[in-house]
């Protein structure tokens, strides 16, 4: 057995003793008991957690934390209105991680946060419940799937078409050879988003501590156009739309292709075509990636494309994956449905349904009580997807193709793109993850 042959036979095997961990771990849960949650930026993507969840009768959401006083108030009146019962309200996270009595954490948080207070969390003993994508860059992806490996808890990536029962079947005819062999998949991100403007360094709003919403990111001056939800278009705390909407089509791309490594190339072409703004990211572009597939000289294909200023719809869907087989092809429109073609591109069947963010939720918490064995986003699958984000950004800023190593996970012979794989912090900043 080569070494990097043993080196992934050992890194699996670690994340199925962990799988093992996780089911330990979760009969600990008393029957019947209400799990005790905490959310932790409970704003945007996070207050539609938090709905959902003070709504339900077997949870109970016992903390809110964010580090803007106006909607952590927001979020605790939700939450109070809802369930009948008033949570916490702190700024600080490591107050949620610290009480023994919480169970499991929502972490809808910028993404620069992500992979910090998830690790955090773990390391505490809790389950966590991380939005996507569960990493801001592909060094602290492998610091998540470490932390996940020693702490065996359970970590569910906010990607919901992966419970959505759609989705999961239009996967299910993927599976089942309905359109043969399936070599390339394809997905996009086709909206119209707003100019973000162009500002100066400006003194934060009374509400917002800036300094705790940097955290361990290297600190910058506020700007008006930097938050809330705006910094999705900022390197140092974003990944740009790819990894903000695109992510979950990238997601399902990955996911019926049926490919279980990173890519082993990556090439990317992109730029600000459209916006004249302060953005960062590019709104348009067009990525490739390439597999290798085990004892065969061929590989697989996956094309990712955006046009963030183009709202029209390419296979019939404005959002979507398509997969392409030997024997026809099957498109997904995120939240409308499916529909499979076979030969001479005759319309065999369709189905249409929406995402399904409270059978996410459900699936989570069955996996931490035991009654499911295992999560329908794992930190692997989402560290996956998440990878390619990364990959693209960075082959897009380099402007050449990159070679990855999917087992060292190292870019190989471009020092320049390989700086791109992690990320600075704030020198002795508390919540700087964990790198084994």
């Amino acid at each position: 057995m080569s070494a990097n042959n043993r080196r992934e036979f050992l890194r699996q095997a670690g994340l199925g003793a962990a799988a093992l961990t996780i089911g330990a771990a979760a009969a600990e849960a008393a029957p019947g008991d209400p799990l005790v949650l905490g959310v932790i930026g409970p704003g945007g993507m996070g207050m539609n957690h938090t709905r959902l969840l003070a709504s339900r009768k077997d949870v109970r959401v016992a903390y809110v934390c964010d580090v803007d006083s106006g909607r952590l108030e927001a979020a605790a009146k939700e939450v109070e209105t809802r369930s009948g019962v008033a949570p916490k309200s702190v700024s600080d996270m490591r107050q949620v991680f610290n009480d023994k009595s919480v169970d499991a954490v929502f972490i809808a948080t910028p993404d620069h946060w992500h992979t910090p207070a998830a690790v955090l969390a773990l390391d505490a003993g809790k389950h966590v419940y991380v939005e996507k994508p569960c990493c801001h860059n592909l060094r602290e992806g492998r610091a998540l799937m470490d932390a996940v490996k020693r702490t065996g808890k359970c970590l569910q990536v906010g990607t919901q078409s992966r419970s959505t029962a759609t989705i999961r079947e239009a996967i299910d005819q993927i599976r089942s050879g309905e359109i043969g062999e399936v070599l390339v998949a394809k997905a996009w991100n086709s909206q119209l988003r707003r100019s973000i403007g162009k500002t100066q360094p400006a003194s934060p709003p009374a509400p917002l501590d800036f300094d705790a919403w940097l955290g361990p990111a290297v600190p910058v001056p506020y700007r008006s156009n930097l938050l809330h939800g705006v910094w999705r278009w900022w390197y140092d705390f974003g990944c740009g739309d790819i990894g903000n909407d695109g992510v979950h089509d990238i997601d399902v791309a990955v996911w019926g292709l049926g490919v279980d490594t990173h890519p082993s190339t990556a090439s990317c072409l992109g730029g600000k075509y459209f916006f004249d703004d302060d953005q960062q990211f590019p709104d348009t572009q067009y990525a490739v990636f390439e597999y290798p597939i085990p004892g065969k000289s061929a590989k697989k294909q996956l094309i990712f494309e955006q046009r963030i200023w183009s709202p029209y719809v390419q296979e019939g869907y404005e959002n979507g994956a398509a997969f392409y087989g030997t024997k026809g092809m099957l498109i997904v429109g995120h939240s409308v449905g499916w529909k499979l073609y076979g030969l001479k591109n005759k319309l065999l069947a369709e189905k249409t349904g929406s995402p399904d963010l409270p059978a996410h939720h459900q699936n989570f918490f069955d996996c931490i009580r035991g009654d499911q064995k295992q999560l329908n986003a794992d930190v692997q699958a989402g560290f996956l997807s998440a990878s390619l984000v990364h990959l693209a950004n960075i082959a897009a800023r380099v402007g050449r193709v990159v070679q990855f190593d999917p087992v060292r996970e190292q870019i190989l012979n471009d020092v320049e793109a390989g700086q791109l794989l992690g990320r600075k912090y704030r020198t002795g900043h508390w919540a700087i993850p964990r790198m084994s």
